[in-house]
């Protein structure tokens, strides 16, 4: 194996998008597939958005979503009923014509995004005002032609994403959805990913073609550019008339819905290892980590391998029975050196280190990842584990946050923004647009909600 296969091999500090890449590639969460624009998920990376799904879901189901699955064809004359909102997809939309040798006829889509496909079954499945509100989220994959330069989970032609479409009686219950599926967004990014977000509305220009109003949820990366992280956006009826989702209410009147719709894609974890990711490699919070705790022997004999395990064993167990996920490493053939470095890279967030002398003084070695630190603990602390890990997560969120006010001004108006961007030593370098400008500015993107 070369020296470049080993590690990082340069600094987040100079060149960001390639240590970007390679964290990505050599901590193993994803790959380049075959055919351009795509990339193949790899176990750990497949892990942590299981994860998201886990708690996303758990949380969806309290609000009373409910999961389906919708097909990833979609007929161009579906498309066509909504126009203004399929216009700005279309730049980017993989066409199927063929099957075999024969014309499909109706040239179909793959999925850029699922608002006309859902909507033309929502039609047919609401008839009354008992029928309401309906409220269904889809685990799916989006695909929209990868224009630009490919970049794992952030740019990408296929990408993992859940799409919530809810239709309601009366427009304020609508709006109401919007701002609670928001809420949901940022309390999962930042308690989950320990990634501070600013929840807003997109300007008018941005927002989300067909919406009446799109509200956003955003933070700010290490190279000092704000990243979308997620949107609902109340469509209001500008979807329901074209497709005729409608119901009888009370009176038997029939009455056009209101709807929102609403999405986070696997750019969660891009954001997630742009943030907490460090020279080293990948850094994990504990509670997306794929593995939260490493256990790596240490032993120059059969003699000390025949004392080592044992007690390794015995914490392994000890640990998992409190639902803590732990990996031996007992690869014969590595030093414990480059399984440090291994683990490091791969962002496990605890390392216990464990050899013949700390079984003499009855105690391990536990290194943290986010800052490297290293303690002794007692065998008699072994419980402690789980709170530690409690400790990581937290103090990775305060950590991002602390950096993230470090790249946020806050501006009242368009004079105080000139005024403020004046001051920034960093303008030169960095540009204008990379600045996370709060409040009110004519040259605001986000009006925060904060």
């Amino acid at each position: 194996m070369s020296k470049e296969d080993i590690g990082i091999t340069v600094s987040k500090e100079v060149d960001f998008s390639e240590w970007y890449t390679q964290v990505v590639l050599k901590a193993k969460l994803a790959d380049y597939a075959p055919v351009k624009g795509l990339i193949v998920l790899r176990p750990d990376g497949y892990s942590i958005w299981e994860s998201l799904r886990s708690t996303f879901d758990e949380k969806f189901s309290k609000n009373g979503i409910r999961n389906g699955f919708l097909p990833i064809l979609i007929p161009e004359s579906l498309l066509g009923k909504e126009k203004k909102h399929f216009a700005g997809f279309n730049p980017e939309v993989f066409w199927v014509t063929h099957s075999g040798e024969n014309e499909v006829g109706d040239r179909l889509a793959l999925r850029p995004t699922s608002e006309t496909l859902a909507y033309t079954m929502y039609s047919k499945w609401i008839q009354s005002w008992r029928d309401l509100p309906l409220k269904i989220n889809f685990w799916n994959t989006a695909l929209r032609a990868e224009i630009k330069a490919t970049k794992p989970f952030l740019r990408t032609s296929e990408f993992l994403w859940q799409e919530g479409h809810t239709v309601h009686a009366v427009q304020e219950e609508a709006e109401k959805e919007v701002m609670k599926i928001l809420e949901i967004y940022k309390k999962t990014v930042e308690d989950e990913l320990a990634i501070p977000v600013i929840t807003g509305k997109k300007s008018e220009k941005e927002k989300f073609v067909g919406a009446v109003y799109t509200t956003t949820m955003e933070s700010i990366m290490p190279d000092g550019k704000a990243l979308q992280m997620g949107t609902s956006h109340f469509l209001g009826q500008n979807f329901s008339i074209p497709f005729e989702v409608k119901f009888a209410d009370k009176d038997n009147v029939e009455q056009f819905a209101w709807q929102t719709s609403w999405g986070v894609s696997w750019r969660l974890i891009g954001a997630m290892i742009m943030v907490h990711g460090d020279d080293k490699g990948l850094v994990l919070p504990p509670k997306v980590a794929p593995i939260q705790v490493v256990i790596v022997p240490i032993y120059k004999s059969d003699d000390a391998k025949n004392i080592v395990f044992p007690k390794l064993n015995e914490i392994k167990e000890q640990l998992e029975t409190t639902k803590i996920r732990v990996h031996v490493d007992d690869r014969n053939e590595l030093t414990p050196g480059y399984k440090f470095n291994d683990w490091e890279l791969k962002g496990v967030p605890l390392r216990i280190e464990i050899g013949p002398k700390d079984i003499e003084k009855q105690q391990i070695v536990l290194a943290k990842r986010y800052n490297r630190e290293k303690i002794n603990l007692g065998f008699n602390e072994i419980e402690r584990i789980g709170m530690i890990l409690e400790e990581i997560q937290k103090d990775m969120l305060k950590n991002a946050k602390a950096k993230a006010a470090e790249n946020t001004i806050d501006i009242g108006d368009y004079s105080e923004f000139k005024s403020k961007i004046g001051k920034v030593d960093f303008l030169t370098h960095i540009g204008v647009e990379k600045l996370d400008v709060r409040k009110r500015s004519k040259k605001r993107q986000v009006q925060t909600f904060e």
